[in-house]
């Protein structure tokens, strides 16, 4: 007991020179990834990488081809192989991780970092079903709620309001209106919106960030956020001050729209 709470202000760097790997993958691959683990109490592996290499260009780290492919049977009906981009020029970033007891330890730094997407002959399938999730998130489940109390007793003034409302229009002094305060929008998950803005994307090719904060009803900074990473911005031309998807989530969206 007297050992943990010495402890408990220390962090461990015994494996702060490990090598560790950084990966960006979709929504639908971790949730698989996540249900594998809470529903099997093995360490099975969830995927398997495999890395292809050019002989004849050994140093070449640009020979390299890492994809990955699903490790599990009963994954439901996403795509079983992605494509891994690698990247080596990014921030120096560390792992940590903290135990439920308060220790803090340093698992390794990143030296590859990895974008996770699906593979060309995929795409079709990945396509259908983003379309799925977009259509469920679209549903808005409304709920009608019945006042069993018919005689109008919520619609009474309370108790002490009587006095403070004057009948005489006459009496009532010239106020200025209030601006009421803009409704806070709440952010939806990540890739969910990601799925919101293809489809609109599919309906017209640019887009002002004002047309999409109006079609999402999402946070403008939140928006630019994903707009950074799936579009490019027009600064001059006809198009001028819109956005347009980048060119490799261009031929997906077309091929989407194609079916």
């Amino acid at each position: 007991m007297d050992e943990d709470h010495s402890n408990s202000g220390f962090l461990e760097t015994g494996k702060a020179d490990r090598s560790v790997w950084l990966m960006k993958c979709p929504v639908v691959v971790a949730k698989s990834w996540k249900s594998q683990t809470a529903s099997s109490s093995d360490s099975q592996p969830v995927a398997k990488v495999v890395l292809s290499l050019d002989p004849r260009k050994p140093d070449d780290p640009s020979s390299m081809q890492f994809t990955m492919a699903m490790a599990g049977s009963e994954i439901g009906n996403i795509p079983k192989s992605y494509a891994l981009n690698m990247f080596k020029d990014f921030v120096p970033m560390s792992v940590f991780s903290e135990t439920t007891q308060g220790r803090v330890a340093m698992e390794g730094k990143v030296e590859y970092k990895f974008d996770m997407k699906p593979n060309e002959q995929n795409l079709e399938e990945y396509g259908r079903l983003c379309r799925e999730r977009t259509n469920k998130s679209m549903i808005k489940n409304r709920q009608i709620q019945v006042i069993d109390n018919d005689r109008g007793v919520h619609m009474r003034p309370m108790p002490g309001m009587v006095g403070l409302i004057s009948s005489n229009t006459k009496e009532k002094k010239k106020t200025t209106p209030v601006k009421q305060p803009e409704m806070k929008r709440t952010r939806r998950d990540r890739g969910e919106l990601e799925d919101i803005m293809f489809k609109l994307f599919e309906r017209q090719p640019n887009w002002a960030l004002k047309q999409l904060v109006q079609e999402t009803d999402q946070p403008a900074q939140f928006l630019k956020e994903i707009l950074n990473e799936l579009c490019v911005y027009n600064k001059r031309g006809s198009n001028q001050g819109t956005y347009e998807l980048k060119p490799e989530y261009k031929k997906s969206a077309d091929d989407t729209a194609a079916e």
